[in-house]
């Protein structure tokens, strides 16, 4: 972030301070809220509306590439606008995932939001067309309120995303522009090499008549859709962030002690042969694959083995996603009446007053139709949507890191 040049529509870092655990960031605050809020609090939105902002996201992403950095986290949530105003400016935040490169550098971690993840981030050999890929997937969703690429899990999401293809049949599409479904279309080209770069996007003709772009409303339905995606990520945030609060030390600390049980050279990294050994010696049914995928999730320093901190790290995230006691806590939670149901009202308390965008929640996760949501129905939820590559990279890793590093150097 120091490196990167003071602009407007980027966060700036104002300082940072260093005491013996953490490295503490002091940004600038944006009170103005997120993307999608802004664009259903507003009522009429137009294709028009769309291109303006998209232009800001897209001018963002060339200023990255252009000082050699990839973000590698482009997602609605990452845009916040600075103030209130209806002419604030719009942010990218957070460059916790981000990266220098030179031209020709591949990277192959895996790592990002599931539904923003290009096809060569899963295939493991990529540069800064990844961002562009993620962009245009944002573009989709501002022109019909859905992403691209779907499914009820991460693997579905992947499989959607490899086996391409953009469906332009459902409405709003038949009303935008073929400017618009062009610019899209060469944004989320599964090929790289002949993807459109930053710059080609920005002098695309969409882009660069954005004022002309048509201003005919895109309809209540695309909201609508915008609103619950949006309300829908903020429910699963609060649900996980008080999953991390239960989490005891003394569950930190077993996953410390199994690393250093696997850990049989004693040179403070797990091979995929000692992550083998000792998941089997651990009665874990755990295939050689799914080893592999662990592995790569979690190598965050792409070394090819796991530290200490990135095991722990990682085991908890998974644990917590499969463990009851913990979801059955998040889910008391929302159950503010502990009548065994989260209602409508108890929805309105955490998330503010949504109302389509609950009802839609509401639609998607009660599966028995009863109008609220059922302990059985939050664990299905919170399991199918488990971000788990990403998680246990970013939030798990915010809220365990310090202390399982801590733990790791205590330990023998």
């Amino acid at each position: 972030m120091r490196h990167m040049p003071s602009h407007p529509n980027i966060v700036s870092l104002r300082a940072a301070y260093e005491d013996e655990d953490n490295v503490h960031l002091v940004m600038e605050l944006c009170e103005g809220g997120e993307l999608f809020d802004r664009i259903v609090a507003r009522g009429h939105y137009s294709e028009r509306a769309a291109a303006n902002i998209f232009r800001t996201i897209v001018d963002v992403v060339q200023l990255c590439h252009s000082n050699g950095v990839i973000h590698r986290d482009l997602k609605p949530e990452n845009f916040l606008f600075a103030n209130k105003s209806e002419d604030s400016p719009l942010k990218v935040i957070d460059f916790g995932l981000s990266v220098f490169f030179k031209p020709g550098d591949r990277f192959t971690e895996v790592v990002g939001s599931a539904y923003y993840m290009a096809p060569e981030v899963l295939r493991r050999s990529y540069g800064p067309e990844v961002d562009v890929w993620s962009a245009g997937v944002i573009l989709y969703i501002l022109l019909c309120g859905v992403p691209p690429f779907w499914g009820d899990n991460d693997e579905k999401i992947a499989q959607s995303i490899l086996r391409g293809g953009i469906d332009f049949g459902r409405e709003p599409w038949p009303r935008v522009s073929a400017n618009a479904k062009d610019l899209v279309r060469r944004m989320l080209d599964p090929n790289p090499s002949t993807r459109l770069t930053a710059k080609q996007v920005l002098e695309h003709p969409w882009l660069k008549n954005a004022d002309t772009a048509p201003n005919v409303s895109l309809g209540d339905a695309v909201r609508a859709r915008l609103q619950q995606f949006s309300a829908m990520n903020k429910f699963k945030k609060k649900a996980l962030g008080v999953v991390a609060r239960k989490m005891p030390v003394e569950e930190l600390d077993k996953y410390v002690q199994m690393f250093h049980l696997m850990d049989k050279d004693k040179n403070g990294h797990l091979s995929l042969e000692e992550l083998m050994d000792g998941l089997h010696i651990n009665g874990e049914p755990v295939p050689e694959s799914e080893i592999r995928m662990l592995l790569d999730a979690a190598d965050t320093d792409g070394n090819g083995m796991l530290d200490c901190d990135e095991f722990v790290t990682v085991s908890l995230h998974l644990k917590k996603m499969t463990n009851d006691e913990y979801l059955a806590a998040a889910f008391d939670h929302f159950d503010k009446d502990g009548s065994g149901f989260i209602e409508v009202e108890e929805l309105r308390e955490e998330l503010g007053p949504n109302e389509q965008a609950i009802l839609e929640i509401i639609r998607d996760v009660d599966t028995d139709n009863d109008g609220r949501i059922s302990y059985q129905e939050f664990e299905l939820m919170m399991k199918a949507g488990a971000d788990w590559r990403n998680g246990s990279r970013r939030f798990s890793r915010a809220n365990f890191s310090s202390l399982s590093r801590r733990l790791c150097k205590e330990s023998p």
